[in-house]
């Protein structure tokens, strides 16, 4: 984690001297400063520098090294709990269809998010419960 500080520190300082540069061959080129490419460079370079000083604080927090941060830890060391996956699961391709189903209408018509929205709660429930019945309950 301290290593990937590190990096988005640097990543930061990087675009924060292109937007400079970028700025700068603006006024030159075209003699008045292109916006967009400005403040795009520029909160890409601060969002950088938000997600280093995060990761700084977080390394801090834990209060030692991670094994992704010692060269001689094994792979097996960084191996944490990561909750139980069910493996022949369609609950969760139903949860991904209905809620393209609510964004589609959004920007589609208002009904269809309504049908979409009715489709997330049962596709919820239903991976939530689905140990509960059949041939895997318990």
């Amino acid at each position: 984690m301290k290593t990937n500080a590190s990096l988005f520190w640097i990543l930061g300082a990087f675009f924060v001297v292109a937007d400079g540069i970028y700025t700068v061959w603006s006024l030159i080129d075209v003699g008045e400063v292109e916006w967009v490419g400005t403040v795009g460079i520029a909160l890409t370079g601060i969002l950088s520098f938000f997600i280093a000083f995060y990761l700084g604080r977080a390394h801090s927090a834990l209060g030692g090294e991670l094994p992704e941060d010692l060269l001689d830890a094994n792979i097996e060391d960084g191996d944490a709990e990561q909750g139980f996956f069910s493996p022949w699961s369609w609950w969760p391709v139903m949860l991904g269809a209905s809620a393209a189903l609510v964004f589609l209408g959004i920007a589609a018509g208002f009904w269809i998010a309504i049908i979409g929205a009715v489709v997330v709660v049962v596709s919820l429930i239903g991976w939530q419960y689905e140990y509960y019945r059949g041939y895997f309950a318990h």
